[in-house]
């Protein structure tokens, strides 16, 4: 999805939750100045014409790692990458905006997951810590429009983000995981945020 098809939904996102878009903006610029490597190419490479498994962050992941493709191309939503981790997977892309991140995304990293980091107009203190910290390969992202090095493929939470990602980058088949956008043990925000993954989905023809 090209910035001009997403626009009109990132301007719906906006009015639903009073976002600024300056600040997502400011966040966007912010990135571009910490990117010191793009690894889109790689991450290209990984998605066109692979089977990838895009893994939610729901209490759901758990019980359905034992359905994982190995052989899929695997992406972690944020924290899930974590769980993913301590069960002997390791993620080949985790699509996170940080305030999920923990020292082990640095190990993972190391070891070649691509982290794509993601810049919103709340969350600029996590990129200044993280990014720096960073050794390894690195797309940058945002729901506003793209920057040199700062790429939109569309999507709004960092579990359709990937599946976005995945649809963008030529995957042949995408299979998707341990989301619950039906969890009403959640805050309202959040709340939001799951109506706005369904609905996003939705045009890819993904239900949810």
């Amino acid at each position: 999805m090209n910035f001009s098809q997403w626009e009109p939904h990132y301007r719906e996102i906006l009015d639903y939750f009073g976002f600024s878009r300056e600040d997502d903006e400011a966040a966007a610029r912010m990135l571009a100045s910490l990117v010191t490597r793009d690894a889109l190419p790689t991450l290209s490479t990984l998605c066109t014409g692979s089977d990838v498994t895009v893994c939610g962050n729901a209490p759901c992941l758990k019980d359905e790692l034992g359905t994982i493709n190995t052989n899929s191309v695997i992406f972690a939503a944020d924290a899930a990458a974590d769980i993913l981790f301590r069960h002997g997977i390791r993620p080949a892309a985790v699509f996170t905006d940080l305030d999920g991140a923990t020292d082990q995304f640095l190990d993972m990293n190391e070891a070649g997951t691509i982290m794509v980091v993601h810049a919103h107009g709340d969350n600029m203190p996590l990129l200044k810590y993280w990014m720096p910290r960073f050794k390894g390969p690195v797309v940058a992202t945002t729901q506003s429009a793209p920057l040199p090095h700062v790429h939109n493929f569309g999507g709004f939470t960092d579990g359709d983000r990937a599946v976005f990602a995945a649809d963008a980058l030529g995957a042949r088949a995408i299979t998707i995981i341990g989301f619950d956008l039906d969890d009403k043990n959640v805050d309202p925000v959040k709340r939001g945020k799951l109506f706005w993954a369904r609905r996003l989905l939705a045009l890819l023809g993904y239900a949810c």
